[in-house]
């Protein structure tokens, strides 16, 4: 007897590419069906089997505050009866650029666009317009969307399924492409002095999520930021995962590191699909109307993302206490988990900042994306299958940062720590 889910991934398999509309979403790395999802309410998921699930994803870090948070729905439900699209101008989009500016660091003007994605893309395409230059630095494990240029040697579901070599993007892209292992400030330094006067920008997520949740090394980002400013180069901060999650300002205000440009997605819709990329008026003012840089979206400040969004960020504003809590329950969960898998024999290392946290089977540090592929993959399977079937729901990727929302109950946090412990050092799919 095959469950609901399993019959609707058969069924969607007829006629979506795999069955999903995101590669990660196939459960490719942990293996099995995915779970089709019917509603989702606070810190909980309810596939269409009726199974419920404490849930560690949020819709991938935007459901910061839980799912269908009642000031974000209401607020949904009000606007959209004044229909869902424009393609004009309104208060909205302002009073959202002015809120992001209220909130993060050294940003002067903001522009809205509808993914994340398309937030990294633009803000590389201004860096290059700014600077006339062509090639970039990324870091390996690092990853920014599915734009070509970002596809070289990235993480996310690109690492998940082993794509060394991603078919569609250009020779020309890829070697104007150029990537550094993360934590690594040597080998960047290395990089841009063999390629001197050519490097338009250096994107970084500052605490990577897409090998793991991994933490910058001390004076790293400081020594990035150093570097930028002797030779020229524009900084970006791909703060789509962690702005607004780590901090009011994000991982500029949290780490205390600038960037020049900072590209936004996740939280700032608050699960509708918006992005954002801003910063220093010089550099922001290149992108056209006012510049030759061409950007433009019919989607992009859609009254009812706005909404939503700007919901969501004056809640937050308004309770900078959430970031403390978050922070308290990721903590208590991490130290959980570290005693519990202790206790039941395994070789592990937990890497956590703020509410985003990953736990890597293994016996090193994980720093960088050579130190996460290096993890016992195998092992991972077999805990997200052990915690699936105790109703805890994980990223199914060893690569992916597993996000927490301030929906979870300490006692949320308790199930999932007994069920950790439940994990049997032999166990194996």
């Amino acid at each position: 007897m095959f469950s609901r889910s399993q019959q609707l991934f058969h069924r969607a398999q007829q006629s979506i590419p795999g069955g999903v509309n995101s590669p990660v979403r196939a459960f490719g790395q942990v293996g099995g069906s995915p779970l089709f999802i019917k509603r989702a309410a606070g810190a909980y998921l309810y596939d269409e089997d009726g199974h419920h699930y404490i849930d560690y994803i949020g819709s991938w870090g935007p459901m910061i505050l839980g799912h269908a948070y009642g000031p974000v729905v209401e607020a949904i439900r009000e606007k959209v009866y004044d229909s869902t699209s424009y393609g004009a101008p309104t208060e909205l989009e302002i009073e959202m650029a002015e809120q992001i500016k209220s909130m993060v660091p050294n940003v002067d003007l903001v522009r809205m666009v509808s993914s994340g994605t398309e937030a990294c893309m633009s803000a590389i395409r201004l860096a290059r317009g700014y600077t006339g230059r062509n090639k970039i630095i990324k870091f390996e494990g690092c990853y920014h969307g599915h734009a070509d240029s970002f596809l070289v040697k990235a993480g996310s579901g690109v690492a998940t399924y082993g794509i060394q070599t991603v078919p569609g993007v250009t020779a020309g892209v890829s070697n104007d492409t150029l990537t550094c292992a993360y934590n690594d400030v040597a080998a960047v330094q290395q990089m841009v002095q063999q390629h001197a006067g050519e490097i338009a920008a250096i994107i970084v997520e500052p605490v990577a999520g897409n090998m793991g949740c991994v933490l910058p090394q001390p004076g790293f980002l400081e020594g990035l930021r150093q570097l930028c400013d002797a030779e020229g180069i524009v900084f970006i901060f791909d703060e789509v995962m962690t702005g607004f999650r780590l901090a009011p300002g994000g991982a500029q205000e949290r780490l205390g590191v600038q960037a020049d440009l900072i590209s936004f997605g996740k939280v700032i819709g608050a699960g509708l699909p918006v992005g954002a990329f801003g910063g220093k008026r010089a550099i922001m003012e290149c992108i056209a109307p006012l510049g030759k840089v061409y950007q433009a979206g019919t989607l992009s400040g859609n009254p009812v993302a706005m909404i939503a969004g700007l919901t969501l960020l004056r809640e937050l504003q308004a309770r900078p206490a959430v970031y403390e809590e978050l922070e308290a329950k990721t903590v208590y969960l991490r130290n959980g988990l570290d005693a519990a898998l202790t206790a039941g024999g395994h070789t592990f290392t937990i890497n956590q900042l703020g509410s985003m946290i990953s736990v890597h089977f293994g016996p090193h540090a994980v720093v960088d994306f050579a130190t996460a592929a290096a993890t016992d993959i195998d092992r991972f399977k077999a805990f997200f299958h052990h915690m699936l079937q105790r109703g805890i729901y994980l990223p199914p990727s060893a690569y992916e940062s597993w996000f927490l929302s301030n929906a979870l109950s300490y006692d949320d946090l308790d199930v999932t720590i007994a069920a950790a412990a439940a994990f049997p050092v032999t166990s194996a799919r």
